[in-house]
This record gives C-alpha cells, structure tokens and sequence, in this order.
C-alpha cells in the first residue's frame, strides 16, 4: 500500500521533493497557498551549484531540461567601488558550467511538470499524531490525513509549529527591492554598467547590488543595517518616498551606481530574518521540514541550493524504503542537520561580513569564493 504524502508549499524544496518522487512512481500531493503559479512574482534569479541544487536537478530527471533554460554568463560578476572604481571584473569561461542562473519562475516551471499541485490551499497547522495519520487543517475549515507531511513552507512555516517552537528572528540587515525592465533598450548605459551577471557596490554597513534575469529584466537589492522599525516614519506604499529615503542613504556613491535606484520603479521591503544556526527538533512521526522551514539562513546563494538537495535526498530514501518510513525520515533528519548547520554558520558569517564597517571584508568573502 502506497504511503499518503503531502509536501505543503510549491518552492523549490517542495516542488524538487514532489519531482523526484514523481520519477520513481510515489504520487505526492503539493498544497500551495497561492492562487495559480502566476498569483505573485515568482523571483529574481537563482544560481544552481554543483554538487547542491544540479545534482538536485540530476535526480529529478531534469539536468537536460535545465541547462536549455539556464544562463551560464550570468555567472559573472563585477565589484565596484562606491565612487565608481572598478575593484573586481570576474568573467566565466565559455565553458564553465559551475554555477549557472535561471530566473525562478522558469526553475519552478521545470520543476512543476506533471506533478498535482493544489493552488489556494493555506494551510494553518499540521497536528500530528491522530490515529489516521498528520491532520493537515486549511484556512477555509478543511482538513486531511497523510502518513506523512513535509513541511516546505519557507521562512514562516505554519508546519514548524508541530515540530519546533521556534521562530526566525531578525538579522539586524534589511533589503529594499526594486527593478528595471528591458534594460538593454531602456537603459544602456546601465546595462554596460551591470554586464552579462551581477554589480554589487560595497560601503560601510550598505551594499548595492544589481542582477540581471532573463528578458533583460534587472533586480536591485539595497542592503544596510537598521533597527526593524527603521521605516516607521516612511510610507512604504510611497515610491518616490522610498527613493528619496535611500538616495539619501547612499549619498555621495557614484552617480552611475545610484541611477539603479533612481531608475527603479516601485519598492518592496524584505528584512533579512534567520533561524538559529543549529535548529533541530525531536523527531515526530508524520511530519518533517525542509529548506527554509528547517534551516532559514542569510540569503547569499545557498539557501535554494540546500534545499532542492534535502528534497531530491528524502524523495530518494522515502522511495527506496517505504516499509519503514517514519525510520527514513528520522535517519533523513539526522544527516540534514549537521550539513545545514554548517551552511548556517557559513552564510551567517558570510552575510556579517558582506554588510560591515568595513568594505574590504565583503571584497576578501569574493576573492575566497572565486578562489
């Protein structure tokens, strides 16, 4: 008798989990809040590595697919320094294939396929340990049984609850997003200024970072250190407020490198929260977590990674072993923690030393990854 599982949450983890279990024969069922996979923007882009995130890929069956889709060049980057100088100018080469970008909505497009996801179905809380199984319960009163559930469900999970009573806390650095469209038409100059991948501008307790997707579309990423109520007195709604607030943040930069945010368009606020660097919980049968729900860390490339690799490794080992499934879950667990604790530490460090009061450290966390 098949297992009854239920991956809650349509991102990467979830998505890769559901992939690879499609491939080796075991249906799962993706509950995903939003409406339809157009009811919000899906992202900015993602850079897959070897050996986390295409070796995901690889066990979904999807390596093929992805590399049509992928943009090698986007893997390069350029450093400059607040008055303009270029300080670093780092260019793949034609074959490198290392860490390749894809915008995420296209990743979880692939990744979607043929599987059976139930768009608009919030989920409240996991309760585990009924006789049936996990009771999943919905926003709108509904509930289901599944011997087990996988929590993917991101920073704020509303499984982690049934597991772990503890919740991101705020990092101390804040991010404010904007964009640029058709920038090669649109705005040359700043296309020149960006190159084929990313721009970062490192300051004292502030960085600027541009990245382009596909479609000539640009995401730009203001970082500093701020109390979390720092907007308190800022119409977030307002984008010429907005602006106005971070022009003045950054003032004095190269003009150049502040026409990225004169340019941009509307303004979202995301405050970088993490969980604890070594978050664990007692194992509970029925339920799990993966990616962000068990592990939210610093957003600086490996989180995505991390995660589609967790989900293609339970999907293997659930469908390699389905007699003793709560055991496979609880030996999953135990090998994810130590490895995301590590990666934990890493980004937290990273990210500490990449918004700091001195530059030059974001410059040396550069050299030591191109290294």
């Amino acid at each position: 008798m098949r297992h009854r599982i239920a991956v809650v949450g349509g991102g990467p983890a979830g998505l890769t989990f559901a992939r690879v279990m499609h491939r080796h024969g075991h249906p799962v069922t993706v509950l995903e809040r939003d409406a339809g996979p157009d009811a919000r923007p899906p992202g900015g882009t993602l850079d897959l590595h070897e050996g986390l995130g295409l070796l995901a890929l690889e066990k979904a069956g999807l390596a093929a697919e992805f590399e049509a889709l992928s943009r090698p060049e986007g893997q390069a980057m350029r450093i400059l320094a607040p008055d303009g100088t270029v300080l670093r100018d780092w260019r793949p080469d034609p074959d490198e294939r290392a860490n390749p970008e894809i915008d995420r909505g296209q990743l979880r497009d692939l990744l979607i396929g043929p599987l059976d996801v139930r768009w608009g179905r919030g989920v409240t809380r996991v309760v585990p340990g009924s006789r049936d199984g996990a009771r999943v319960e919905f926003t709108d009163g509904r509930q289901e049984t599944y011997d087990l559930v996988v929590g993917a469900d991101g920073a704020w999970s509303r499984v982690r609850a049934a597991l772990s009573p503890v919740t991101p806390h705020y990092t101390g650095v804040t991010s404010v997003e904007t964009s640029l469209d058709d920038i090669d038409t649109r705005h040359p100059d700043l296309a020149r200024l960006i190159g084929d991948g990313s721009l970062s501008v490192y300051g004292v307790n502030r960085s600027l970072t541009a990245q382009r997707n596909s479609g000539g579309h640009v995401k730009v990423y203001a970082k500093f250190r701020a109390p979390l109520d720092w907007h308190a007195d800022l119409d977030l709604a307002d984008a010429e407020a907005v602006r106005s607030s971070l022009l003045a943040l950054f003032d004095g930069w190269a003009a150049p490198v502040l026409e990225l945010l004169r340019r941009g368009t509307t303004f979202v606020h995301r405050p970088m929260h993490t969980l604890p660097v070594s978050h664990t919980w007692t194992h509970v049968p029925g339920v799990t977590l993966l990616g962000d729900a068990a592990h939210l860390m610093p957003p600086l490339g490996v989180g995505a990674n991390l995660a589609m690799l967790e989900g293609a490794e339970l999907a293997e080992a659930v469908a390699g072993g389905p007699e003793d499934l709560d055991g496979t879950v609880r030996a999953f667990e135990e090998r994810m923690w130590p490895r995301a604790g590590k990666w934990a530490e890493f980004t937290t460090a990273g990210l500490e030393r990449l918004v700091s009061p001195d530059p030059a450290e974001a410059i040396a966390v550069f050299d030591r990854v191109q290294a």
